[in-house]
């Protein structure tokens, strides 16, 4: 017999330009083979910064698709750039609980759905997810994949209080509470020590093996060592400053130049805040900035690439980002600079990745890098076995969420 589920999600095509995307997208494709049926609410593309067509064909493949309206108080309703800051509690998307709640009471008077499912980082999903479970009494999952406070997060002291509020509530009236990674789990634990264990259920991101093509041919010989970082490059959370003074150091010392080395930074979504740093340093034949692809072309140009860059700073050792996962599918070799104690370097040493430096350590950079290309160049960089990859994909994490709405709907 076939179930529903209703999932709200607000990163879902056509939106351009996050990670998050693929995670709702895969689940909605892959558990129909386990019994599950997707209804998908999600938010105008009006509500989007960006829109891209590239994957909009998959999201409304076999899938119940509902849109309703939503404003971004930070661009529909500021004046000179300013706007009310309660405009935007949860998050700046607030409008969309509005028309969200009734569309969803709609959708579940006719299709009858067994659970609800909504995912972070943008709140406002589970503020609606946690009014539909009121009225319905439908067993909810809340899906983390960001931490949802700390003790600094989010900056504003309304909006964290707001957000601890809000998870309070899916740890108290929620089936399932899930993180992506172990820090992340552990702090929601140590957070509410009085819920069951049970609660609390590890679903990590992944890749998606539909999305990729053959690998390409590598670079002709004599070209220069192409090194990629493929995403958002946040300015606190994934900052370059130290690995641009590690080049320019390794630059000086007559060890890489442009003939040798060229770093790409796609899609970083600050190129204002880097253009400025690569500039300083004097960088621009080494390092370049390049715009955003469609997904299954930027996944290609991970497969083609002679290293792959990771940045991950310590604050954020609670969190894996998302490319790690298509990284370790595209099996090139991985430069991580991060915290060697965090989930991030955990996560590859578990694959058994080693070249790992700290991000925000010039010094240790400089000596990282060389040996990195030497370790590429001969074909002796770690790169993660094909049984752990297949591990990783987003089909095995979908076979588990599966067996998460089961037995949430067995227990209710």
């Amino acid at each position: 017999m076939v179930k529903r589920v209703l999932m709200i999600a607000f990163h879902y095509p056509p939106m351009q330009g996050s990670s998050g995307i693929q995670r709702t997208l895969s689940f909605a494709r892959g558990l129909p083979r386990h019994g599950w049926e997707p209804l998908v609410l999600s938010v105008h593309p009006r509500a989007y910064l960006a829109t891209s067509d590239d994957q909009l064909v998959q999201a409304q493949d076999g899938c119940t698709v509902q849109r309703s309206f939503a404003l971004d108080a930070g661009r529909d309703l500021a004046v000179r750039g300013r706007y009310p800051g309660l405009l935007a509690l949860p998050d700046r998307w607030s409008s969309w609980w509005l028309s969200a709640l009734p569309a969803a009471l709609r959708m579940i008077r006719r299709h009858r759905p067994s659970a609800i499912w909504s995912t972070y980082p943008i709140a406002t999903a589970h503020l609606v997810g946690l009014s539909v479970q009121r009225v319905s009494g439908l067993p909810w999952v809340a899906d983390q994949r960001d931490p949802m406070t700390e003790d600094d997060y989010p900056a504003d002291p309304r909006t964290r209080r707001l957000h601890r509020w809000i998870e309070a509530r899916a740890v108290a009236r929620g089936a399932a509470v899930v993180c992506t990674t172990p820090g992340a789990l552990a702090a929601c634990r140590t957070r509410f020590p009085g819920a069951p264990e049970a609660r609390f259920e590890l679903i990590e991101n992944g890749y998606d093996e539909d999305s990729y093509a053959p690998a390409p041919p590598q670079a002709r010989a004599g070209a220069p060592f192409t090194l990629l970082h493929s995403g958002l490059i946040y300015p606190c959370e994934r900052d370059p400053g130290a690995l641009f003074c590690a080049l320019a150091a390794l630059r000086d010392a007559g060890r890489i130049g442009p003939g040798t080395l060229r770093v790409v930074l796609r899609a970083s979504g600050h190129d204002e805040v880097l253009r400025p740093m690569i500039a300083q340093h004097r960088l621009a034949g080494i390092v370049e900035l390049g715009g955003a692809l469609p997904y299954r072309a930027a996944l290609a140009e991970m497969q083609a690439a002679d290293g792959l860059l990771l940045l991950q700073a310590a604050n954020c050792n609670a969190q894996i980002p998302a490319k790690l996962y298509e990284y370790l599918r595209a099996q090139r070799p991985i430069l991580a600079l991060t915290d060697a104690a965090g989930d991030t370097a955990g996560k590859l040493r578990g694959c058994g990745v080693d070249t790992i430096a700290a991000l925000d350590s010039a010094d240790a950079i400089a000596a990282a890098l060389p040996r990195f290309m030497r370790l590429a160049a001969d074909g002796a960089a770690p790169i993660a076995g094909a049984a752990i990859v297949a591990a990783q994909s987003r089909a095995a994490r979908t076979a588990e969420l599966a067996h998460l709405f089961d037995r949430i709907t067995e227990t209710s």
